[in-house]
Formats: structure tokens, C-alpha cells, sequence
């Protein structure tokens, strides 16, 4: 077992080996280039490579080509001859066809195992992310998850999210005096946000059983790592939970796994495909959050490989720690595009043997120019690299085929069969319940006690307590003399009036005329 990952040849004639050492995978990494120059394939054989070395690795298939992983290439495959051909241009003499292990991951359960986290595991930070949320809504969406801690109430789904919300709505007077301002108006934002998360299928990704770091890192029978593959395609429909979910996993490794200094090998590699998403439109403070986690998680062994179209879709600060790179093709249409090209073109080391801005230009599809980290950590110099093909399927395999893969899976029957235990819902659901019945036994009995009632009648009222009795007694009284108040203002009101008038006028006149 060597101690690289081969992935092509480079020099002049192609026969130079080269590869990224395994000591120095946990530094991190880059793979860029133009659409349709070779960028799946080269990640395709990096996750073989890895995976040959006992090292486990985590991929998103965006196009579902890399299910290939999991069957073996054929000689009867369209490219074989012209695999063969290269193999031999680059000198890789013991160049077959193989299969990686794999596990299937889908985070709506259909193309592979189901996969999940809970709304507390999320956290404010990136649950705010996911929705897109206002400052001031950011701040009620820490006010829950604060309020959900004090109270015991685990957020494990979003009916249990939704249901704390509605509960901090309707108590938000007391609330507001100890957290500050809680408006109607953002929890009715995230209350709609939430429902079109839950409309996109987002729903499915909250709830237990939780998914296992541990199943990730798992090794096969023949010590080759596991390549877990999470099924993309439908997942990019949403590009906010996909890019959500892809750092929330990754932050979840920083925070979990122990630090093992500088390891011989990782202890997994994570390739993080179509990295642009991750940084379209995000907040400072999440962006200094992956910064953060990139530059520590290398202690935890985790390697972080970033897929993408530009290298300038990469923040400066991150782009500065991926020291393994792998440059495909790129245009150059506009001004814009040179200018992004000359800068991506001197962030390697130079070759006097070409011109690295030309070259990134001229690269044809399946070569690209290489640069791994060397002795020391130290940056390699950019190399001219024809990258070796493939030795599991190109392509995708059948819908058959992956039935089969997860069927034979340990992870079998372990996500799939989703629980529901007491949670925030379930306990205020509980104290709707409790405070309704309460009220309901405090309201007073209506009882009339103005007729008179029989012996057994009388004696069943006995049994009930005596001030309920005293109680209506006195409510008795307290209406008859309502109502005899109630007469005497109605008669002076009206001996006020011009009635009353007329009344004392009648009486006086008599009077006077008798005398």
C-alpha cells in the first residue's frame, strides 16, 4: 500500500507520477474548472483512491454519475481501448477495473438511506441560513431555541419548531420584557418560510432516528473505506437546504470527533460539490464560520475538498488553506473572466517549463494542471497532469443495481422507519390540554334555587359542598335585589321626566282647588 493517491502523470511526455500525499490529504483541497472539463471524473478517482487506502469518504452526486463508484468498469464500455491508452501513456501498469464499497444516502428516503438531523442539532445559525431569515427574525429564531432549552422542550421536527412558535406568539408580552422585542410579524415570516421548506420536502430532513457520525466512517471487510454518496439531483431543486445541510454535517464532524494532531492518513474526506452555493449571498458571519471550521477540522483527521466552476467562487480566506489543487480548464469570454483566470493562475507555484495562465487556457478535457502539498506542507510546483481514468463505472448505474447496493447495506432497516417521541409538540399539546380542562372545572355550575325541590332532590344536593349551595343562595338574593334597584331608578327616572311633571302638577292643582 502506497502512500499517495495517484491521480495521473504529469511532465512533458506524461510519465512523471502524480499524487497527493496521504500525510498531507487533511490539509484540504480544490478541484476547479469549466463545466464539462473533466471535474466529476477526477473527483471519481480521488474517492477510489482514498477509499484503496483504508481512508473513508463523504461525496454529493449533483449529476447522479457518481453512483458508478459501485460497479466495476467494463471492457465493453465505449472508452475502454481509450482508457487503456492512457494508462499506458502515464505508466500505470496495474490499471483494472474495480469497485469502491458504497452506501447510498438520500435525504427524501427514495435513492438511497434516509438521512437526518433534529431542529436542535441544526441550530439558530444555520436554521436561520436555511430560511433565509431578516436580522430581527434571526433574533426570534434564537429566542425559541433559548426558550426550547429552559423549558425542556426538545426541538426534534418543524411541527415542533412550528408549535414553540405559536406558543411564543401568544405569551410574547412576557417574553418580550425578558428577551427583548418579539413581534407578531416575525414569527409570522418564519412560520411562512418554514412552510415552504416543508413544501420543498425540507421536512423530511428533521426528525430521529438522527444520522451516526460513525456510519460514515466505516471500513469493509478488506479495510477499503466506505464512500458514502448522498443521491443530489432532487436536492439541488433546493439549493439552500442542500448547501445547509452539507455544513451543518460538516460542522457537526469539527464539534464531534476527538483532535488527532497530524494523522499518516484522514480519517475522512469530505468533497463538498458545487461550493458556490455555499457562499452565494451568505452573512459575514456564517462564511467566518466555514473559514473557522476549515482551518480546525484538519486537527480532527477530516480532509475538505471544494468542487467548483471558479476558484473565485471561493473565499479568499478559505481559498488560502486548500493546498491540494486540481486546475481543469477555464474560458476567458469576458474581462471579468481573464482577470479571474490570471488571478487563479498565480495562486501556484510556477513552472518555468510553461506559462501557467496559458496553460489553465489550453488544458484539454481529462488533464488539468496539478499542484499537492510536498515535504514539510510545502506547495508543490504546478504540473501539467494527465489524469488516469477510472477503474469503477463511468456513469451512472441502474435504478436495479442501486436497490441491490442498499439492500446489501449494513445500514439497511436502521434510518428507515422514522420515530416520534415527546417532544416540544407533544408537551404543548399536553399543556393546551391541561389548561383547558382546568378552566373547564372552574367555571360555576348554574343552579336554580328559587323552586322548591323534593326530599331526594334535596338530598342529592347535600352530597355537593355547601358553599356551592350558600353560593347560589346568595346569587338569588343578589338578583332580587338587582331587580328591586332596578325598578326604583327606572321610577324616579321617570318622575324626573316630564311625566313625573305632569303627576305632581295633577296633584298639586287638586289640592289647591279642594281648599
Amino acid at each position: 500500500m502506497t502512500e499517495n493517491v495517484f491521480v495521473g502523470g504529469g511532465g512533458v511526455e506524461y510519465k512523471q507520477r502524480q499524487g497527493l500525499t496521504l500525510k498531507y490529504a487533511n490539509r484540504h483541497g480544490l478541484i476547479a474548472g469549466a463545466t464539462g472539463t473533466g471535474k466529476t471524473v477526477t473527483l471519481q478517482i480521488l474517492a477510489e483512491g482514498f477509499s484503496q487506502q483504508g481512508v473513508p469518504v463523504f461525496l454529493s452526486d449533483v449529476k447522479g454519475d457518481l453512483s458508478g463508484l459501485a460497479r466495476p468498469g467494463s471492457p465493453d464500455h465505449k472508452l475502454h481501448q481509450a482508457f487503456m491508452d492512457r494508462a499506458q501513456r502515464i505508466g500505470f501498469a496495474d490499471y483494472s477495473y474495480a469497485a469502491c464499497p458504497v452506501t447510498f444516502w438520500d435525504l427524501f428516503g427514495e435513492q438511497g438511506h434516509p438521512v437526518r438531523t433534529t431542529v436542535t442539532e441544526m441550530g439558530p445559525l444555520l436554521f436561520s441560513r436555511l430560511l433565509d431569515l431578516s436580522e430581527a427574525q434571526e433574533g426570534v429564531l434564537n429566542i425559541a431555541f433559548r426558550v426550547a432549552d429552559e423549558e425542556g422542550m426538545p426541538l426534534l421536527d418543524l411541527k415542533d419548531l412550528q408549535a414553540l412558535l405559536v406558543w411564543i406568539g401568544e405569551n410574547r408580552s412576557q417574553l418580550s420584557l425578558r428577551y427583548g422585542n418579539v413581534s407578531t410579524a416575525s414569527i409570522g415570516a418564519i412560520q411562512r418560510r418554514l412552510l415552504v421548506l416543508e413544501n420543498q420536502g425540507g421536512a423530511r430532513l428533521f426528525g430521529e432516528p438522527a444520522l451516526e457520525l460513525s456510519d460514515l466512517m466505516r471500513l469493509d471487510e478488506n479495510g477499503h473505506g466506505m464512500v458514502n454518496i448522498l443521491a443530489s439531483d432532487k436536492l439541488m431543486g433546493a439549493p439552500g437546504l442542500y448547501a445547509t445541510f452539507l455544513l451543518w454535517l460538516l460542522s457537526e464532524l469539527f464539534e464531534e470527533l476527538p483532535e488527532v494532531g497530524d494523522p499518516d492518513k484522514p480519517k475522512l474526506v469530505f468533497f463538498f460539490d458545487e461550493a458556490h452555493l455555499l457562499f452565494d449571498d451568505a452573512p459575514k458571519v456564517l462564511v467566518d464560520k466555514v473559514e473557522q471550521v476549515a482551518r480546525l477540522i484538519r486537527s480532527k483527521g477530516v480532509g475538505v475538498y471544494f468542487i467548483t466552476q471558479n476558484p473565485a467562487d471561493i473565499p479568499e480566506d478559505i481559498l488560502g488553506q486548500l493546498g491540494n489543487r486540481v486546475q481543469h480548464a477555464l474560458r476567458a469570454f469576458t474581462a471579468r473572466d481573464r482577470k479571474n483566470l490570471r488571478l487563479a493562475a498565480e495562486t501556484y507555484r510556477e513552472n518555468p517549463a510553461f506559462d501557467t495562465e496559458t496553460a489553465i487556457r489550453e488544458v484539454g478535457v481529462g488533464e488539468a494542471l496539478t499542484s499537492m502539498l510536498e515535504r514539510k506542507g510545502a506547495p508543490g510546483m504546478v504540473e501539467r497532469t494527465l489524469i488516469r481514468p477510472p477503474g469503477s463505472q463511468l456513469g451512472p448505474i441502474t435504478d436495479a443495481e442501486r436497490k441491490a447496493v442498499m439492500a446489501a447495506s449494513p445500514m439497511a432497516g436502521k434510518y428507515e422507519t422514522l420515530l416520534d417521541r415527546k417532544s416540544a409538540f407533544e408537551i404543548l399539546q399536553a399543556r393546551a390540554a391541561k389548561a383547558a380542562a382546568e378552566a373547564e372545572e372552574a367555571e360555576p355550575e348554574e343552579q336554580d334555587d328559587t323552586r322548591s325541590v323534593s326530599e331526594r332532590e334535596y338530598s342529592a344536593a347535600r352530597r355537593y359542598s355547601g358553599s356551592r349551595v350558600g353560593r347560589s343562595s346568595a346569587r338569588s338574593v343578589r338578583k332580587q335585589d338587582s331587580f328591586a334597584s332596578a325598578m326604583s331608578e327606572a321610577v324616579i327616572k321617570e318622575l324626573k321626566g316630564t311625566t313625573g311633571r305632569r303627576i305632581v302638577r295633577g296633584i298639586l292643582g287638586g289640592l289647591f282647588r279642594n281648599r
